[in-house]
């Protein structure tokens, strides 16, 4: 299998992980397993064009960037991502793989900076989360907890321990987007002294809920 369903290939700045702000090409993949309740992309779950890995390669390579993100959708659902992932990669790019968590990530090739989001009780799909995947994970990766109220964040806190997460990689606490105020979010984190790093959505601080943003 050498061909992909996309939703859409778009250029823009990153919104999120230790890349935001850069300049980067998205490559959205179409279809999902979960359904959080929070999700901004559920236009990704359905319909969508089918590519060949080559005409991905060639419409990446429109754009004047270093970096690549894979998204969704749940790009791991379709098993053509993992040769996309490592032709990205061969090409000298940068490439980020956006993972809800609960598909295996041991296959993603190791060049590959997976971001690998934990699903919060309040998303409503605490119980996909494929736990083994923490055992993949490399220093040059990043977890994400999105957080909707203060039992998600105690519940990420208790992960985030049990797991030794922060001795893993980067860990990311994220406020669901019009659910959590992110300073209040920023007050718990400082309180606690936790070793996360606070970020937030800066795609829709610029541009609001666009679809190619």
């Amino acid at each position: 299998m050498n061909r992909l369903r996309l939703t859409e290939i778009f250029f823009s700045l990153q919104g999120e992980t230790r890349t935001v702000g850069i300049p980067t090409v998205f490559v959205r993949l179409t279809g999902c397993p979960l359904r959080c309740q929070y999700c901004d992309t559920a236009y990704a779950f359905h319909g969508g064009t089918w590519y060949e890995l080559d005409a991905i390669l060639a419409e990446v390579k429109k754009y004047n960037t270093h970096y690549v993100t894979v998204t969704g959708g749940e790009p791991l659902a379709q098993k053509a991502c993992l040769p996309l992932l490592t032709r990205l990669c061969d090409e000298g790019y940068e490439v980020s793989l956006e993972t809800s968590g609960a598909l295996d990530v041991a296959q993603v090739d190791t060049r590959v900076v997976k971001v690998v989001d934990i699903k919060t009780p309040a998303s409503g799909e605490v119980e996909k989360n494929h736990w083994e995947n923490i055992r993949h994970l490399l220093p040059h990766d990043q977890v994400k907890f999105v957080i909707c109220d203060q039992a998600d964040y105690e519940w990420a806190k208790q992960i985030l321990r049990e797991h030794q997460l922060a001795d893993r990689c980067q860990v990311l606490f994220s406020p669901s987007y019009q659910q959590m105020n992110a300073g209040e979010l920023a007050d718990w984190i400082l309180r606690d002294q936790l070793p996360v790093r606070l970020q937030i959505q800066l795609h829709k601080y610029l541009w609001g809920e666009v679809q190619g943003r």
